[in-house]
C-alpha cells in the first residue's frame, strides 16, 4: 500500500511514517520533562517546526535551479519536497540552541531527538518493504487507445529495458491536469526512459478529447479502465507517479502533483539498462 484514505484526505504511506515519528519524538520528550517536573511543549512545538523548514530548506537547495522559473513554488509545500536527513539536522541545530540557554532540558530533548530518529529509521525500513511487495510490475492487462491490449512489462522489454514512470491519472483530477506539462517535458528530455500515462476509469472517448484540447502528445497513453493497477501498488489518490528501474523493480512512488523538482528528484533512482 502506496496510500491511503482519511475521509476526503488522501496520504501516503510516507507522510503517514514519517508525521508518526514527529509525533514519537514529540510524546517521548514530553513524558521525559514531566519526569522531571520540566514543561517543554512550547519547545517540542518550536523543534517540530524548525525540522519541518529545514528539511524543506535543503530540499530547496539541492534543486534551486528547478524553481528559478517559479520562486513562489519554493513555499508551496503540496509537491511534498523534503529533506529528510536535513530536517533532522535543523532539530539538532534548534535543541543545541535551545540547550545552551536551558541545560536542564538535555535529557529530554535528547530523548525525543534519539526517539524520532529511530522511529523514522524503523518506519522507512518498514517503507521499504512496503515498496517491495508492491514493487514488481503488476500483471494487469492495460488498453491502448484503440483498445489494443498493452502490459507495463511487454512495453519496458519492447524498450530494451529502460527504466519506467508510470503516471495514474484521470481528467476531472486537477493536478492531474496541472502535472502533465512538465510529464510531457520530462518524456522529450529523457529518452532513456519509458513515461506511461494510465488514465483511472475513463473511455478512450474522454482521454482523446482532452488530450488534443490540450495539445498534448503523450507516447504511451493507456486506459486502466478498472482501476486494477492503481489496486495492485495501493494507490488511493490521484495523480499517483511511479518510479521503476530497469529491472522493473518499483524504487519511488508520489503522491500528488510533482513539481520539476520533486520529479527530478524522484528520477534520480533510475538508472538506463546496461549496455550490452
Amino acid at each position: 500500500m502506496l496510500s491511503f484514505s482519511l475521509g476526503p484526505l488522501v496520504i501516503s504511506v510516507e507522510q503517514a511514517l514519517a508525521i508518526a515519528a514527529l509525533v514519537v519524538a514529540m510524546v517521548t520528550g514530553r513524558i521525559a520533562a514531566r519526569r522531571r517536573g520540566l514543561r517543554v511543549a512550547d519547545t517540542l512545538f518550536n523543534l517540530a517546526i524548525a525540522g519541518i523548514l529545514a528539511a524543506r530548506v535543503v530540499f530547496v537547495a539541492r534543486y534551486l535551479g528547478e524553481y528559478r522559473d517559479a520562486l513562489w513554488r519554493i513555499v508551496d509545500l503540496r509537491d511534498g519536497g523534503f529533506d529528510v536527513l536535513g530536517g533532522l539536522a535543523g532539530m539538532a541545530f534548534y535543541a543545541g540552541l535551545v540547550l545552551r540557554d536551558r541545560p536542564e532540558l538535555r535529557r529530554p530533548l535528547g530523548a525525543a531527538l534519539l526517539a524520532g530518529a529511530l522511529s523514522w529509521g524503523l518506519s522507512a525500513g518498514a517503507l521499504g518493504l512496503i515498496e517491495t511487495e508492491a514493487g514488481s510490475l503488476p500483471v494487469a492487462s492495460l488498453q491502448a487507445l484503440d483498445g489494443r491490449s498493452v502490459d507495463l512489462a511487454t512495453l519496458q522489454r519492447e524498450s530494451g529495458g529502460k527504466p519506467m514512470v508510470v503516471n495514474l491519472w484521470a481528467t476531472w483530477c486537477p493536478p492531474c491536469r496541472a502535472e502533465m506539462p512538465l510529464l510531457q517535458a520530462a518524456q522529450r528530455a529523457r529518452p532513456d526512459t519509458l513515461f506511461v500515462f494510465a488514465n483511472q476509469g475513463e473511455s478512450s472517448a474522454a482521454i482523446d478529447r482532452y488530450l488534443t484540447n490540450q495539445q498534448l502528445d503523450l507516447e504511451h497513453s493507456l486506459r486502466d479502465p478498472g482501476r486494477r493497477l492503481a489496486r495492485h501498488v495501493g494507490a488511493s489518490g490521484l495523480p499517483t507517479t511511479l518510479f521503476y528501474d530497469a529491472s522493473g523493480r518499483l524504487v519511488d512512488s508520489h503522491l500528488g502533483q510533482l513539481s520539476k523538482a520533486t520529479l527530478r528528484d524522484a528520477m534520480r533512482h533510475l538508472e538506463p539498462a546496461p549496455a550490452e
